[in-house]
Order: structure tokens, then C-alpha cells, then sequence
């Protein structure tokens, strides 16, 4: 029992150590953000704020126009989540339940594609974003997000763990094929569902490549853009800086403290549903 004990005592502080490493940049972050202009440029730096302050907050929202930034990132990553949840669970259901010609083999050229870098997409969608007039729009950016092969692949594989016999005894019933999506299969699909729109949203609320290309004026962008631009225009102004990466990093991590154990409870049923 002693060596039980001590063997799990050590195990647990290895993991409090491993989570401090983790948490400490996020601690670092927030801690900067709140020290008057200058004070993270000394050496060494102090690791609290001597005179905490809303002055870098302040001047990202007033003479930044972060608030717009912010804006476009919640107009774009919700965007592209509710389209990405339509198409994908539709798609995955089709691809779990459906039956029709070439089904297999079609899902198996997805998953094919699942190899191919999406930056070797990137210079076709952008001409084809341009023929269709939606470059430095959110239409460009949201459209070409809108279905992943990823997503339907989720989606397939928890689905087909719904019974056959439950869908079967709905068609008996006169259930046609919308309603039978709709009301028997997706509220059985809450958590995979849940995770897909966690995993979307960051994936979108982060995505820097695809909305520096197709968003050619200021306008609509994003916060990894502006932050990108306030980089490289204030690049002395560590705690500006560090502010706008707080501003970034809250809400997604609000999102996933809110929705961790739906996220959790799909990716762990996922993992052993065939």
C-alpha cells in the first residue's frame, strides 16, 4: 500500500508539474497584458505586474479597432461552424446510413484525399473565389470551410452505430428520410456533434493561411491577421501585444471550458463505436 501510494503521489506531481509548464505561458500572457508600457522590456522582467493597468486593453478597442477584428473572427468562425455542421453531418449520415451507387467508393476517394496538403488547394480555390467575385469577403473565407473530409469522417464512423433496426421501424411508420435525420438519428448524435463544432471553431477561429490570402483590404479581417499587422507595426509594444493575444485566446477557451465534457464524451465514444 505504501508503494501504491507513493508510485500515485509521483505520478500526480509529475502531472502538476507537466500542467503548470502548460498553463504558465497562458499566465505569462495574461500578466504582461496588465504592465504599463515598457515594464516587459526590463531585465530581468517581472513576473507580476508592479502597477496592473487596462491601458493596452484600452488601446487595442480604441485606436486599434480590435472590437471590428473581433467582429469578423465571430461573423467568420460561426459562420463557417453552422455551415460546416449542416454539410458534414448530412454528408455523414448519407456516407453511415444511405444506401446508393458508388457510396463506397466515393467515401474512399475522400479519405484518399485526406493525404494531399491543403496548401496545394489553396492557389486553385483562390481563382475560383476570384470568379465568383468573393475575394475580400466573408463569403471567401466561410465557403471554401464549409465541408471537411475530416468532419464527414466523424460523423460516418459514429453514426454507423446507430441501430439499423431504429431507422427500419421509422420507415415502417411512414417516417420519409428528412424526418427520420432529423428527429430519431440527430439527437443521437449530440456529442459527436458538439465536438465537430468545437473542433471547427478552432480551426477556424485560428486559421491564419487561407483569410491572409482571399482578404486583400483590412476591412474583414481577422484577429490572427490584425495581430499580425499590430506585430509588425508596434513590434517594441510587447504588452499591446499580448493584450490582443488574450483578446484571441478567451474565447475559445471559454468555449472549450463550457463544452469540454461533450467534446470529451464524443471523442472518447468515437474512438471505440464502429
Amino acid at each position: 500500500m505504501r508503494r501504491s501510494s507513493a508510485a500515485a503521489w509521483a505520478v500526480n506531481g509529475l502531472l502538476a508539474l507537466m500542467a503548470l509548464g502548460t498553463l504558465f505561458p497562458l499566465f505569462w500572457m495574461l500578466s504582461v497584458s496588465l504592465m504599463s508600457p515598457g515594464a516587459a522590456n526590463t531585465f530581468p522582467p517581472p513576473l507580476l505586474p508592479l502597477h496592473p493597468t487596462m491601458a493596452n486593453y484600452r488601446m487595442l478597442f480604441l485606436r486599434a479597432d480590435l472590437g471590428r477584428y473581433l467582429l469578423n473572427s465571430l461573423i467568420v468562425s460561426g459562420g463557417i461552424t453552422l455551415g460546416s455542421l449542416v454539410c458534414n453531418v448530412a454528408a455523414g449520415y448519407a456516407f453511415a446510413k444511405l444506401r446508393f451507387q458508388g457510396r463506397d467508393r466515393v467515401f474512399g476517394l475522400l479519405l484518399g484525399a485526406l493525404v494531399i496538403p491543403s496548401q496545394v488547394a489553396m492557389m486553385p480555390l483562390f481563382l475560383l473565389a476570384r470568379e465568383l467575385h468573393i475575394v475580400d469577403s466573408y463569403a471567401g473565407v466561410i465557403l471554401p470551410s464549409m465541408a471537411s473530409i475530416f468532419g464527414i469522417y466523424l460523423v460516418r464512423q459514429y453514426t454507423r452505430a446507430v441501430p439499423d433496426e431504429m431507422l427500419e421501424a421509422a420507415r415502417i411508420d411512414g417516417a420519409g428520410e428528412g424526418i427520420i435525420f432529423l428527429r430519431v438519428v440527430l439527437p443521437l448524435l449530440k456529442p459527436i456533434v458538439i465536438t465537430l463544432a468545437v473542433l471547427t471553431f478552432l480551426t477556424a477561429w485560428n486559421d491564419f493561411m487561407w483569410p491572409l490570402i482571399v482578404l486583400t483590404g483590412n476591412n474583414h479581417y481577422t484577429l490572427p491577421i490584425a495581430l499580425a499587422s499590430l506585430a509588425r507595426m508596434h513590434n517594441q509594444h510587447v504588452e499591446m501585444l499580448m493584450a490582443g493575444a488574450m483578446v484571441t485566446v478567451v474565447p475559445v477557451l471559454l468555449l472549450f471550458l463550457l463544452l469540454q465534457r461533450y467534446y470529451i464524451q464524443g471523442l472518447l465514444l468515437g474512438s471505440v463505436k464502429r
